[in-house]
Formats: C-alpha cells, sequence, structure tokens
C-alpha cells in the first residue's frame, strides 16, 4: 500500500501547505483580485475548505456505503451567493486544517480494498475512492498557483512549496 500511503500523505500535509502559501496576508490583500483568475485570496481560500468538506463527504460515503450517490455543486454559485469574501483566511485555513486531519485519520485506517470502492457521480460516473483522494490532492495544487500567481501580483509573492500533480 506505498503508492496509496504516498498519497494519503499528501493529502496529510495538505493543510501545512495551505497555511504557508496564507502567511502574512493582510485583509486587504486577501480580499483583493489581482490575477490569475477572478477571484480574490479570501474568495479561494473559502472554496478550499468548502470544496474540502465536499470531497471529504465523498470519501466516508464511499467507504461507509455501497455505491454512494456522489453529487456536484456548483463552484461559482457558492462564490457568488455565500459571502467567501468576507470569511477571514484564518477560519478557512482552520477548516481546512481540521477537515484534512479528520479525514486523514480514516484514509489511514482504511484498508487497501476500500481505494476500490466507488460511488456514482451524478455528472462524471463512477469514482473510486482512490480516484476521489488523487482529485482532491490535484485540486489543491491546481489552486495553489492560483493563488501564488495573485501573490507575486501583489507584491508578497514566497516560494512554491510542495506542489506537483499526481496521477
Amino acid at each position: 500500500m506505498s503508492a496509496l500511503s504516498s498519497v494519503i500523505d499528501r493529502y496529510a500535509i495538505g493543510s501545512s501547505v495551505l497555511a504557508y502559501a496564507l502567511d502574512g496576508l493582510s485583509d486587504e490583500q486577501a480580499r483583493a483580485r489581482p490575477g490569475p483568475g477572478t477571484w480574490s485570496i479570501a474568495e479561494l481560500a473559502a472554496h478550499l475548505a468548502d470544496s474540502d468538506l465536499v470531497i471529504a463527504d465523498r470519501i466516508k460515503r464511499v467507504i461507509a456505503e455501497d455505491n454512494p450517490l456522489l453529487t456536484a455543486f456548483d463552484e461559482n454559485a457558492w462564490i457568488d451567493r455565500l459571502f467567501p469574501n468576507e470569511a477571514p483566511l484564518a477560519d478557512s485555513l482552520a477548516i481546512f486544517e481540521a477537515n484534512r486531519r479528520w479525514t486523514g485519520r480514516i484514509l489511514r485506517r482504511s484498508v487497501e480494498a476500500d481505494f476500490a470502492r466507488a460511488g456514482r457521480h451524478d455528472q462524471n460516473g463512477r469514482v473510486t475512492l482512490a480516484e476521489l483522494l488523487v482529485g482532491c490532492v490535484n485540486h489543491l495544487d491546481h489552486h495553489l498557483r492560483f493563488l501564488y500567481g495573485k501573490r507575486a501580483n501583489l507584491g508578497t509573492a514566497v516560494q512554491p512549496r510542495y506542489s506537483y500533480p499526481i496521477s
């Protein structure tokens, strides 16, 4: 289970990687919209917290239930209607960190056969636990590229740390 252990490790350190990427930003910088992309860093951090909770729900359903339905969510509607630009970075990070600890504990206790279990995503079809996990790790890496680009455009660049997609 070494390949799975490696991905679980990547999942588990995601909160440290995000904490590093958000460190030192003022409220004004977090709410600015410098690009790349249209979201602010605060919106991006809130999206990461929200989507991580959604993915954790899917992970738990796949482990615990037989062939569960996994529903999509409209990330842009959540950004437009749930006031994420008002969310303090510390709150988004705290939710992300707690969720990664909680779900990481579950993943570490899961057996190899659990990672072949699957659910039915309402838009993407069959998805295994292993695919959910890899997708979650890659999702953070995807958004970190935007976050680091925004920081550079704000003049608050930090050297990216531990970010590369896995397959």
